[in-house]
């Protein structure tokens, strides 16, 4: 049997001003003690014509961990702006929370983030220059995607090919950050 599997993920402040932090509620049960650290990561796809848009919003080393059930609250400051290039900075784009044990990663969890401005006008006639004080982003639909080869220590349901929209009803709000942002 699997070592650990994440058993929900909720979005937080959903949906929120651009600024503000991405935030996550994760819950994970693990089945033996892990000796080693879970690296979790939020990166934001700041172009889906090139990777060298991504930004590492923030990573979190949780451990060693024990057996049995476990949650955290994973927040990261919002992206850079000035590393979006800006035919990117209102649409849709993907932010991505993955998790690794012994340098392995075994789940990546994809949400479609929909960044757009608040004023009706601002929709039809967006500025040349994106004011990103008029956007807000939405993670909304979410893609679990499993990576089979470390089935042996870590376990997730079998989502491939499941779209999921989170519950927006117990959405809170904080203002308190808990993380460094970090870059890759």
């Amino acid at each position: 049997m699997a070592k650990v599997q994440v058993l929900n993920v909720a979005v937080l402040d959903n949906p929120s001003p651009f600024g503000n932090p991405f935030q996550f509620e994760i819950t994970f049960e693990c089945m033996e003690d892990l000796p080693e650290d879970l690296e979790w990561k939020i990166i934001y796809v700041g172009s889906a014509e090139s990777e060298e848009y991504d930004q590492t919003l923030d990573s979190v080393l949780v451990g060693p961990v024990p057996a049995g059930r476990h949650m955290f609250v994973f927040q990261a400051d919002a992206p850079n702006t000035g590393l979006i290039p800006e035919s990117d900075a209102v649409g849709v784009t993907v932010a991505l929370i993955t998790c690794t044990y012994n340098g392995q990663e075994f789940i990546r969890i994809g949400y479609y983030v929909n960044n757009e401005y608040t004023d009706p006008e601002l929709r039809e006639n967006p500025p040349v220059k994106p004011d990103y004080t008029q956007v807000i982003h939405t993670p909304d639909y979410t893609q679990v995607i499993h990576t089979p080869d470390y089935t042996q220590v870590i376990h997730t349901p079998d989502y491939t090919q499941v779209i999921h929209t989170p519950d927006y009803t117990q959405v809170t709000h904080t203002d308190t950050h808990t993380h460094q942002t970090t870059h890759r």
